[in-house]
């Protein structure tokens, strides 16, 4: 009976949470222009919208191009700075890393503005470099994180093996660390990815709307009416996520991974 119950409970907490995305789905899939549930007739035509109608295409290939850009950036950050916090066990070396983590951790609408006044201050407002520079310190934290606990999973006794047969650092680096730190390289990146892919708030603050990614668009959108393109557009979103994380799933441990942060703190 308590088995029951619980399963039961987690039943009914599952569906809570996924009826905003059911009304969505459902919206998306509307035959006439409006945002009615349930549905009104069934027409896929607002998903072809967003690749046929060359303002919401431009926006897809911006938001992809940008959160493409931001994740390796944000990777090229983190993935020298995990291994100079795992060689060095220096106390001022931690400064960094809480430097690290520091960005995702306050409001995004503090880090926009701090975003917004200094491309300001520089004069380079407005460019679209500028987008990726900052999604890439913003969501620096999580490859930072995910690098950290697959550095802290290596075995020392390897390193040391191959600096006795003579490797050097770079060589130690290519041949013994980075195959064992991969999943966490790719996991990293997966997780910069997908959320600078939804970012709204700090793409706008800097680039205002001389780059329209998809989120900018939506809101734009906004100002002239509801389509269900907007609703089409959720559930792309929420499609690229699900197969991205499932990737992450199938060929990495995903919940350990999710518990990165806790586990690096044990370190």
């Amino acid at each position: 009976m308590t088995t029951f119950l619980q399963r039961l409970y987690l039943g009914l907490v599952g569906l809570f949470l996924s009826l905003p995305l059911i009304v969505v789905a459902g919206v998306s899939v509307n035959e006439k222009q409006t945002l009615a549930f349930p549905p009104q007739g069934f027409s896929l035509s607002w998903y072809g919208e967003i690749f046929t109608n060359p303002e919401w295409r431009n926006a897809l290939l911006a938001s992809i191009t940008l959160a493409a850009v931001s994740a390796a950036l944000a990777l090229a950050i983190a993935l020298p700075l995990s291994w100079f916090l795992w060689r060095r066990h220096a106390p001022w070396a931690n400064i960094f890393q809480l430097l690290g983590i520091a960005p995702f951790t306050l409001p995004p609408v503090i880090t926009a503005l701090g975003m917004l006044t200094f491309w300001a201050t520089t004069g380079f407002y407005g460019q679209p470099w500028t987008a990726a520079i900052s999604h890439a310190i913003f969501f620096v934290t999580l490859p930072l994180v995910t690098l950290s606990l697959g550095f802290s999973s290596i075995d020392r006794s390897l390193v040391e093996a191959a600096a006795t047969m003579g490797a050097d650092d770079r060589r130690i680096f290519r041949t013994v660390v980075l195959p064992l730190i991969l999943p966490y390289l790719v996991s990293g990146y997966a997780f910069a990815f997908v959320l600078s892919l939804n970012e709204y708030i700090v793409a706008y603050m800097t680039v205002g709307f001389t780059m329209e990614t998809l989120p900018i668009k939506i809101f734009n959108a906004l100002r002239y009416g509801y389509t269900p393109t907007m609703a089409s557009v959720t559930i792309l979103f929420v499609a690229i996520a699900t197969l991205i994380f499932g990737l992450v799933a199938r060929f990495g441990d995903l919940p350990k991974l999710l518990g990165a942060m806790a586990n690096t703190d044990k370190h």
